[in-house]
């Protein structure tokens, strides 16, 4: 087994190779804006990297969200394009799953819950148990005082992502309710991860008719100013 991972969920973008014991490579590039060619040239680089060519590769995995809109078309882009060159399978992984799966080995019997930040007060989100499991499934949730409440009440939440300082501010005070001191950010060493167990149940999407999962429906700036005057 040999999968490249792409992430291009927000800002930046990472790429990660794993084989049958694991990892082999990764590289990250955080900056705000990474074109397709970037992308694919840092595909290439982490493939040889790892010793491989990228005839050698059995999958292409990709986040497919929730995260950026023009991030998530550049990530899914260029996987299709390197399922089509390569005559590859392609497997799609939530972004938020794969966060989740950064911190799911270390924090022990409490709720975990990744943050994408949608702006204003709202966030894409979901929770998980410590085995990673979906216990929310994802949504895109407007964050007030009352949020999370139900699952606050008998579960220690670790509440993480570059949405988490918007609850923070709200539930920063509940003694259930933890925040992160580490960035957390959308990796393609966890896409790989959960990619690789994916590929084992022959788990892939059909790549001509796969789209991003934006969650909400993309609205342009000009759409949007024509709908403030219409």
């Amino acid at each position: 087994m040999l999968i490249v991972s792409i992430d291009t969920s927000i800002r930046g973008c990472s790429v990660a190779v794993h084989g049958d014991k694991g990892i082999l490579s990764s590289y990250d590039l955080h900056t705000d804006k990474s074109s397709s060619s970037m992308l694919t040239t840092l595909v290439k680089s982490a493939v040889e990297q790892a010793g491989y060519q990228l005839s050698d590769l059995d999958a292409v995995a990709v986040a497919k969200g929730p995260g950026s809109y023009t991030g998530l078309r550049v990530g899914v882009s260029t996987a299709k394009g390197l399922c089509y060159a390569l005559e590859k399978p392609l497997i799609a992984i939530n972004t938020l799953e794969a966060m989740s799966l950064q911190l799911s080995p270390i924090f022990k019997r409490h709720l975990l819950c990744p943050m994408i930040d949608a702006r204003r007060m709202e966030v894409y989100t979901a929770v998980f148990d410590d085995q990673n499991q979906f216990v929310q499934q994802t949504q895109a949730v407007i964050l007030n005082e009352e949020s999370f409440a139900d699952l606050l009440k008998d579960h220690p939440i670790v509440f993480f992502g570059d949405g988490a300082v918007k609850c923070k501010s709200l539930l920063g005070s509940h003694s259930n309710a933890i925040f992160s001191e580490v960035d957390i950010y959308p990796s393609a060493r966890t896409i790989g991860e959960l990619a690789r167990s994916a590929f084992s149940r022959n788990e892939f999407v059909d790549v001509p008719t796969f789209e991003p999962y934006y969650l909400k429906d993309f609205m342009s700036p000009a759409l949007k100013k024509a709908r403030v005057f219409a």
